[in-house]
């Protein structure tokens, strides 16, 4: 009889959505995902929001997401390596260094202002035993332990004024760069573009809204099928009780160590 533990895996269901103000302007989903599982159950995610003012948002918010997943996955790292916060940081940096260059460069090549291109940029790093985020602009990265404690690991830099912040392509984008890094027993991870961010946390004091995670790991733990998991995502973004609430592109990854 085989009596090894079994190792507990990420499960991932994610999804971005065209916001109802885009779809009656006519204009595309500006918003971007991307994620893997690397190896030794290293999950890493990014997320991206073009900006509404850029014309070339979605381009740029695609290319920011693909670079960020793709320099980390080359990279040759461990869970061993990951309990040294320098070298954390040091990874998450470099993947968000390179997403603003390809996105600089793509500009260059369509001969186009890098501000064409702009987008928010989050991207974090994820095993059972730590979860780091880095992230330029707004949106909200969330965490929660085994005792099921939600913490919001960035919060949404939304600028001096409403609907204003800071993309990745800015001049000052580094310097505005939030990182954390929590060492806790990690249970759930959530991502979500600033689409969301009313309706996922409490703004006033920076807290995520339980009623609306809650739900989202439970389901995300029991996603056995990720085609049918990814459309009921959708379903449930393009709800009434979501779409009543916000005319914004929505981006929403939620992942769950599972067993």
């Amino acid at each position: 009889m085989n009596t090894s533990k079994q190792q507990p895996h990420w499960r991932v269901v994610a999804a971005s959505i065209c916001g109802t103000s885009h779809i009656k302007n006519k204009q595309l989903c500006q918003d971007a995902h991307h994620w893997h599982i690397l190896p030794d159950n290293i999950l890493v995610v990014a997320a991206a929001d073009g900006a509404g003012s850029a014309s070339m948002g979605k381009v740029g918010a695609m290319i920011a997401v693909e670079t960020a997943i793709e320099n980390l996955s080359i990279k040759e790292f461990s869970r061993r390596t990951l309990a040294d916060d320098n070298a954390v940081r040091s990874l998450l940096i470099e993947a968000i260094i390179c997403a603003k260059k390809a996105v600089e460069e793509e500009a260059l090549a369509c001969q186009k202002q890098s501000s064409d291109l702009a987008s928010t940029l989050i991207v974090a790093l994820a095993t059972p035993e730590v979860v780091a985020v880095a992230q330029i602009g707004d949106g909200v990265a969330v965490a929660r332990d085994v005792q099921g404690n939600l913490i919001a690991l960035t919060i949404p830099d939304s600028g001096e004024y409403i609907n204003e912040t800071v993309f990745l392509t800015s001049p000052t984008a580094l310097d505005s760069l939030q990182m954390n890094l929590w060492r806790q027993a990690v249970v759930n991870v959530g991502v979500l573009t600033d689409g969301l961010q009313m309706l996922a946390m409490n703004m006033a004091v920076g807290v995520p809204h339980k009623p609306f995670f809650a739900p989202l790991f439970e389901f995300a733990a029991n996603a056995d099928d990720k085609t049918a998991a990814k459309e009921q995502l959708v379903r449930f973004l393009r709800s009434e009780r979501i779409m009543q609430r916000t005319d914004d592109d929505l981006t929403l990854i939620i992942a769950a160590l599972s067993n």
